[in-house]
């Protein structure tokens, strides 16, 4: 009998001898597991090459796991009606997403948290093309993950194979053992997840939640939705074990780039991600998290805002001329039902287009954060599309590169680590339980000036605010009758603070932030925290 730590991952191998000709295609095979309080899961196993299945299964059930083996071919002795069982022990490491669960939704539907109800701070990095060779195995792959865990990353945002602004089968895609299908998508390629494995694991035993996109969303018409449901059970098979968010595809309903019908495209995947939305949750096991990234809201890109868990936006890559769509989004969505928990999943790579340097990304940090958003999503241009000092990405289909930065540099680019202090400030308080409340602050932000202060807290315990240009004076305004809070400037570059103290305001509840004895004009966080 097996036995495996909680959230673990724990594997099975069935060899038939039976041969099939075209195995992919014909045979099916499941797990049919009941855990110690009698829940019965049917999980799907991946073809594994030749004439092997393998089953991958997890649980935060402890205790004794029996499983049976369940065959499309009933009457393959080799795949069906074998049976076994599993033990499942309490988990002894530091490792959050084993020690508390994988990510699930809140009950407020505001946040995110762990399957024990310890809430989760988003904090994503984008690699979409990081599981082709260009991000090497394992010298590169380990090198950036090191990197993104020391400053503070929870998430990774990663394609599985089928990837954007390229065309199908092209070398650039590729990783060390191919694509992950056959050229006219017949069958699927066990050899390239193969190498994947080591990836995505990599990723989530070092505290990384994998967010696995199934695909660039042009994919769907090009591989039709019978072989993309074919994809998703494959993902699902090899990956939903492990602590996985699954995103339906990138830019879901984008036709592709020199398609010539967009129109007709883009509906038919707006239908047909929606159908992929019911199928995945409908095989999913493990009930992950599903959400699509979009051009806009994830919202818009399916019909049936149902089959969605996490409401994912892009903003745009305009530097501060993306601000106004931004905050358009986020406080569309924010107030949106049915309520979700929201993010910015992309906008602003740093340094594409030779802008969004580090300053744009503290302020689309903190303005999507302070303005209801459930944590935010890093890129750096040079990683999402992999450029490699020998071998840059080179040119999109439509004939122009996004940049020539080697994802060596772009890693130390330093947007990435002041968002890692942006995130450990707000952990020192209950940042879930935050609220945007622009109003404590004057001036602050409107659609006349994007400029102004953002603020957020907990009425009566702790008020943030983001003040993009640094401009004095400012009053906050409103605070609460016996509330007595101590004040400080955090300073967003390097995590340093000035002092300010004790906040005195006057007999309406309001308080006329002090000029401070700064070294430097740029942007401020001011925090305001109750006394004990």
């Amino acid at each position: 009998m097996k036995t495996v730590q909680q959230y673990g991952v724990t594997e099975w191998a069935y060899a038939s001898g039976k041969a099939y000709r075209d195995p992919f295609n014909e045979i099916e095979l499941d797990l049919i597991v009941t855990d110690p309080k009698g829940q019965e899961r049917r999980v799907p196993a991946f073809w594994a090459g030749e004439q092997t299945w393998r089953v991958r299964y997890s649980s935060s059930e402890l205790g004794l796991h029996r499983y049976r083996t369940c065959c499309s071919d009933a009457a393959n002795p080799d795949l069906h009606g074998l049976e076994g069982e599993l033990l499942v022990t309490a988990y002894q490491g530091s490792n959050p997403l084993l020690r508390h669960g994988p990510i699930v939704v809140s009950a407020s539907r505001r946040h995110l948290q762990h399957r024990d109800g310890t809430p989760f701070f988003w904090l994503g990095d984008t690699w979409w093309m990081g599981l082709c060779q260009r991000l090497s195995w394992p010298t590169g792959f380990q090198a950036l993950t090191a990197d993104r865990v020391a400053k503070g990353f929870t998430v990774v945002q990663i394609v599985a194979g089928l990837y954007p602004d390229m065309p199908w089968r092209d070398e650039r895609g590729a990783n060390e053992a191919g694509f992950p299908w056959e050229r006219d998508f017949a069958r699927i390629n066990p050899a390239y997840f193969d190498m994947a494995d080591a990836r995505i694991g990599w990723l989530a035993d070092r505290g990384l939640a994998p967010c696995i996109v199934g695909c660039w969303g042009y994919f769907l018409p090009w591989m039709g939705i019978a072989k993309m449901k074919q994809h998703w059970r494959y993902l699902v098979a090899r990956y939903g074990a492990y602590p996985v968010v699954w995103c339906l595809a990138g830019e879901g309903h984008m036709p592709y780039y020199l398609s010539e019908d967009k129109e007709g495209d883009s509906a038919f995947q707006r239908r047909g991600w929606t159908e992929l939305g019911r199928y995945l949750h409908a095989i999913d096991p493990y009930d992950r998290l599903v959400t699509i990234h979009p051009s806009n809201s994830a919202r818009q890109v399916v019909e049936d805002q149902g089959i969605l868990d996490l409401d994912m936006l892009q903003t745009g890559h305009g530097d501060r001329r993306s601000l106004p769509r931004t905050l358009k989004w986020v406080t569309e969505d924010y107030a949106a039902e049915p309520r979700m928990p929201m993010l910015n999943s992309e906008v602003c790579y740093e340094g594409i287009g030779e802008a969004c340097r580090q300053e744009v990304q503290r302020l689309m940090f903190w303005a999507c954060v302070l303005s209801g958003a459930a944590g935010h999503t890093y890129g750096a241009n040079g990683i999402w599309q992999v450029n490699s000092r020998e071998q840059p990405y080179g040119p999109s289909p439509h004939g122009m590169s996004w940049g020539h930065t080697p994802w060596e540099e772009a890693c130390q680019l330093p947007g990435s680590g002041q968002l890692g202090l942006a995130k450990r400030l707000l952990e020192r308080f209950e940042w879930w339980r935050f609220e945007p409340h622009p109003e404590w602050i004057e001036p602050h932000w409107t659609t006349e000036d994007y400029l102004l202060p953002y603020a957020a807290g907990i009425p009566g315990e702790v008020r943030v605010a983001y003040i993009p240009l640094g401009k004095w004076p400012f009053t906050v305004q409103s605070i609460e009758p016996g509330a007595h809070y101590h004040a400080y400037l955090f300073n967003p570059v390097d995590g340093s603070e000035v002092e300010i103290g004790r906040v005195e305001p006057d007999d309406d509840g309001n308080w006329l932030l002090p000029l401070p004895r700064m070294p430097i004009y740029q942007d401020w966080v001011l925090v305001l925290q109750r006394e004990s």
